[in-house]
């Protein structure tokens, strides 16, 4: 039976480098923030998102649309993953989440932020997902939808480990092509990877988790604040290296 998968992530989290992971799988399509440029066209976002003309005359715009194709589209492959943004699901009826597997990538709010900061001006609640993602889980779990939470730290503390219990929570086989890939763009990457992938582009495997003092000040910090309990209420749940 095919699968559908989507992975809801915060940015500036390992998403990227997490569809990496999965495109290296001969049994699996991989597609890139598909309700990217409906998500641009309905938000009420102040932050300022780098390319976006670019994205919304290259995606397709209505949500709907977008959502159909995600459950109907034939792809070449058994299954198929889908990286998705959180704050992406805006304006849309929701039923389709509950005919497709869910996974939840979560990540510390200080480390989303202290990055996220350095592309976009002044985030807020919505921006970053996280308040989303924590809804998000308790509907899906409340209809048995919940596949699996994944916690970045933890992914990178033991990538073999944690995609293993994944895969087994997803009724798939581990298969060991998944912890490397090759080094630069790939072609399922979205035409903003410019702007975002500099990082993954360099690499050819999941990085060594390194902990780093972060300090934020502000109207950041208050933000991380108000993001904390939400992601330490979603990480009980994830999957542990």
């Amino acid at each position: 039976m095919q699968k559908r998968i989507n992975v809801w992530s915060s940015p500036r989290n390992i998403s990227t480098a997490f569809m990496y992971a999965f495109a290296q799988r001969a049994d699996m399509t991989v597609v890139d923030e598909p309700l990217y440029a409906h998500y641009l066209l309905n938000t009420h976002t102040q932050a300022t998102h780098p390319g976006t003309q670019e994205i919304l005359d290259t995606m397709e715009n209505d949500g709907a649309k977008v959502v159909d194709q995600m459950l109907h589209h034939t792809y070449t492959t058994p299954h198929v993953l889908f990286k998705q943004m959180t704050h992406h699901l805006i304006e849309l009826e929701e039923d389709f989440l509950f005919e497709m597997d869910n996974i939840l990538l979560i990540r510390d709010p200080k480390r989303i932020l202290s990055s996220y900061v350095k592309i976009v001006d002044n985030p807020a609640m919505h921006d970053v997902g996280i308040k989303m993602q924590f809804d998000l889980f308790k509907k899906l779990e409340a209809a048995g939808k919940v596949a699996a939470v994944v916690d970045a730290k933890q992914l990178l503390l033991n990538p073999q480990k944690v995609l293993t219990q994944l895969c087994q929570k997803l009724g798939l086989a581990f298969d060991k092509k998944m912890l490397h890939w090759k080094q630069g763009p790939r072609p399922e990457d979205g035409c903003w990877a410019k702007y975002w992938y500099a990082n993954v582009h360099q690499s050819t495997h999941f990085q060594p988790y390194v902990e780093k003092k972060i300090q934020l000040f502000g109207n950041l910090a208050a933000l991380a604040s108000k993001c904390q309990p939400y992601y330490e209420y979603l990480f009980q749940y994830a999957i542990k290296a």
